[in-house]
């Protein structure tokens, strides 16, 4: 995680914000509301049997026991019975009570994992360059879970507050006076639980970024190994794991101090307290008026039943702290909209022909440090232009803008003479195709991998589009053909099959643009010649936007554009770029000397 995104989440959480965190939590349940009403019901009976069970015993014992009348076995059965169905009632209904919670809150946590999970794929890129994966994993999975520590509060604190309810209204019915006298006690439970909620939410969001740089870190090893193993990095990836695990062991460690000073003593002392005051009052009272046990023993299992359930709050509180830091976080995500890129009020446009028209756009990632500047072209339907510079020079930008992966400051951006952001955006990204650099392939299989799921594309599309760019050549001698397994990232096939297969990915659309990132930059030069036929192919009657890192591969193009800090320093054939003797020519001769294809980018 970066040092800005550290700072942003290591900030208190203001009571408004937890206020609105709590409330945006529960709206969340509202399409579970009947299943959590129908648990805080079956609690409140709950409430009821417990606070019924000592004034029964109480009863029994001062009628029965204390003032001497005889008992017998008939009487004896009955209490026991009466008892023993009280304490039934009770396992049941407080079995129904926590099933109830937990399903309602479960249904609730996948319904909000769904969410963020779906609003992390409607987000622009401008977000996932400010946010490590490892981050976003950590909000997506823990986060997300630690939301169940949130509702676990919410249903003991139901509980705790019924209980409380209902041994007051047993305590009632023993002595208004003791009553009356332990409600002294309702000011210390307030303030201590006021106590630890200051002093362990600042620890519990110190731990969760402690967990998130965990999880980058994790996250940066395991997609960086062969590099990490290239270069013998091994020893001070540990070392710097090894930090980071004990600045998170060591935060955990500090809140495990804070519960087992702060938490269980608090509890200890209150009770205490109560019950010293519950037998002073009595041994007052016993000195003119007689006291039975089955009042004291009604008195202290009441105590026993509110601090009871307050004791399993308060050690739930500091996962609530978790819960509410990660409702936070999660709420972060959901409430994010800044970087996605907006296309304007009923876009419907269709893209037809495939003419392409930059004018004056002017683009930065931050909104300070100018990328693009007053660019301007024109691809006419069918033609190739190719953009070319060196690393910065503003080639990516450029194709960002026209994916719409981020939004441009000003100019304009025309497709068929219509604004970019009035095309309907279904339509902006099947009549688009853009090839990367580096392909990525999901975990399914090859089929799946052309398809990508879109069930309207049939399996002899899908032959016919790998026919089309040769990628069947090598399909047709898997383990299954286009059934044959592939794992995540597409281990197990060459840089040139991936190619190959994206390259039959974008040609099953048809799409009207193709924008290719040099796709021959990582392949061996017999690959190479394979895949630059399959592009010639697929260059026909599209209009194409290629970034070329070796100039040999567009001699052909129709506008070549070399680009320099985000501006058109000169534009041409290939013959009349090289006929200036400016800075194409340089690059192109630089190439030719080296005797090789030489990457710029």
């Amino acid at each position: 995680m970066s040092e800005n995104n550290e700072s942003v989440w290591a900030k208190s959480i203001p009571l408004k914000e937890q206020f609105r965190v709590v409330t945006t939590l529960m709206k969340t349940a509202k399409p579970f509301r009947n299943m959590f009403f129908v648990a805080i019901a079956i609690g409140g009976v709950f409430a009821l049997l417990q606070a019924a069970a000592p004034r029964v015993i109480a009863y029994y014992m001062t009628t029965y026991l204390h003032q001497g009348n005889h008992v017998t076995i008939q009487i004896m059965w009955c209490f026991a019975l009466l008892v023993a169905a009280i304490r039934i009632c009770q396992a049941i209904t407080d079995g129904l009570n926590a099933y109830y919670f937990t399903v309602a809150a479960e249904y609730a946590l996948e319904d909000i994992r769904v969410k963020v999970f779906g609003k992390l794929h409607t987000l622009g890129m401008r977000f996932f360059d400010q946010v490590p994966a490892g981050s976003l994993v950590t909000r997506v999975n823990n986060d997300t879970a630690s939301l169940a520590d949130f509702w676990r509060f919410f249903m003991e604190l139901t509980f705790v507050v019924m209980s409380m309810i209902g041994a007051y209204i047993g305590m009632l019915t023993v002595s208004v006076k003791a009553t009356l006298l332990m409600l002294v006690v309702v000011p210390f439970i307030v303030t201590s639980v006021v106590v630890y909620q200051r002093f362990s939410s600042s620890l519990f969001r110190h731990m969760r970024e402690r967990l998130s740089h965990l999880n980058a870190k994790i996250a940066e090893s395991i997609t960086g190994i062969d590099v990490i193993q290239e270069f013998y990095q091994e020893d001070r990836f540990k070392t710097a794991f090894a930090k980071v695990n004990g600045e998170y062991f060591n935060a955990r460690f500090k809140m495990i101090k804070a519960d087992a000073l702060l938490l269980e003593p608090m509890i200890d002392l209150m009770l205490g307290g109560a019950m010293v005051l519950v037998l002073w009052y009595f041994g007052v009272l016993s000195m003119t008026t007689a006291v039975s046990a089955g009042v004291i023993y009604a008195f202290t299992t009441y105590l026993n039943n509110i601090f009871s359930p307050l004791e399993n709050v308060m050690n739930l509180f500091s996962p609530f702290q978790e819960g509410l830091v990660s409702g936070y976080r999660v709420l972060g995500i959901l409430d994010d909209d800044t970087y996605a890129p907006a296309q304007n009020p009923g876009a419907d446009k269709q893209i037809t022909q495939g003419k392409i028209e930059f004018k004056h756009v002017n683009f930065s990632y931050d909104g300070q440090h100018p990328i693009l500047k007053d660019l301007t072209f024109t691809a006419n339907p069918g033609d190739t232009v190719a953009l070319v510079g060196h690393t910065g020079s503003g080639k990516s930008s450029t194709i960002n803008t026209l994916m719409r992966f981020y939004d441009f400051q000003s100019g304009e951006i025309l497709l068929d003479g219509q604004d970019i952001r009035d095309i309907d955006p279904v339509d902006l990204r099947q009549k688009m195709g853009l090839v990367l650099q580096e392909p990525f392939m999901f975990y399914g299989d090859v089929a799946s991998n052309i398809r990508m799921y879109d069930d309207t594309i049939t399996d002899d599309q899908i032959i016919k589009a790998a026919a089309f760019v040769g990628a069947d050549t090598f399909i047709d001698e898997l383990d299954g053909q286009y059934h044959a397994k592939v794992q995540e990232g597409g281990s197990g096939f060459s840089a040139g099959e991936k190619q190959l297969i994206s390259f039959a990915r974008t040609i099953v659309k048809d799409p009207k643009i193709l924008i290719l990132d040099e796709a021959t930059a990582n392949v061996d030069t017999e690959t190479e010649v394979l895949i630059q036929h399959s592009l010639r192919k697929m260059r026909q009657n599209r209009t194409t936007i290629a970034i070329a890192h070796r100039l040999s591969t567009i001699k052909d193009a129709n506008l070549i554009l070399v680009l320099d800090h985000g501006e058109v320093v000169e534009h041409g054939t290939h013959d009349t770029l090289l006929a200036q003797r400016g800075r194409y020519y340089d690059l192109y001769r630089l190439q030719g000397m080296s005797g090789d294809d030489m990457a710029f980018d």
